[in-house]
């Protein structure tokens, strides 16, 4: 049994074990990694992470990720202009298009090792927090809004609004910028207000009844 556990500790080292993550700035502008690290460390500095080495290596994975989509979206961008600067007409379409399939095929590629590298160093709801920090905390506060709005939500409607939305802040994680994060939530919340609308919800009416719920309130303070 001895020999079992040590064999396993091995193969699957401790969270405590886990090598220390360097900052990967090859490449990059020093003002852009100056801005990203300080963008990382806000994040870091709310998941109140005791060991020291550990909110370093977590933050740096952070980094990292930020450096890495940066780098995609400049070989998409670069090709686009060669293609601009190339082609004409539907062959400059094809190689922009080209471009945008190469890309989306790369985030997928990188899309699931970075909440890998978190869960060295983090369990599963300080995992989310660090996802939620990368979206501006989109999902909390579209679902707790949503739920405001529409206190009837019955239980089955209230985890898929709260699915979708955790499924498009996969995607907007990816986005190369704040608008196009804010793009994927969008869509998402879309799909949302149909879901609802098929589920007999008069979305108009239930959004007049919340706003006069929060004057209400206000005017009670």
């Amino acid at each position: 049994m001895k020999k079992l556990f040590s064999l396993l500790l091995i193969m699957f080292p401790l969270m405590s074990s886990a090598q220390e993550v360097a900052l990967n700035t090859e490449g990059q502008d020093s003002a852009y990694v100056q801005s990203i690290v300080g963008r990382s460390q806000k994040i870091v500095d709310k998941l109140e992470i005791k060991d020291e080495a550990s909110a370093l290596s977590v933050r740096n994975i952070i980094a990292n990720r930020y450096f890495l989509l940066n780098d995609i979206y400049k070989v998409r961008d670069a090709k686009k202009k060669a293609a601009k600067d190339a082609y004409t007409g539907k062959a400059k379409d094809l190689m922009i298009e080209e471009a945008d399939k190469e890309c989306s095929a790369e985030l997928y590629k990188h899309h699931f090792e970075f909440e890998s590298a978190l869960s060295c160093y983090l369990p599963a709801e300080k995992v989310e927090a660090v996802k939620d920090g990368m979206t501006y905390n989109v999902v909390k506060v579209t679902y707790d809004a949503t739920l405001e709005m529409i206190p009837s939500l019955k239980e089955e409607e209230k985890v898929q609004i709260l699915a979708w939305l955790k499924e498009a802040r996969e995607f907007a994680m990816d986005a190369e910028n704040s608008n196009k994060k804010h793009g994927w939530f969008g869509k998402y919340k879309g799909r949302i207000n149909n879901y609802l609308s098929k589920r007999g919800y008069d979305l108009t009416k239930e959004r007049e009844e919340w706003y006069k719920r929060i004057e209400a309130k206000k005017k009670k303070k």
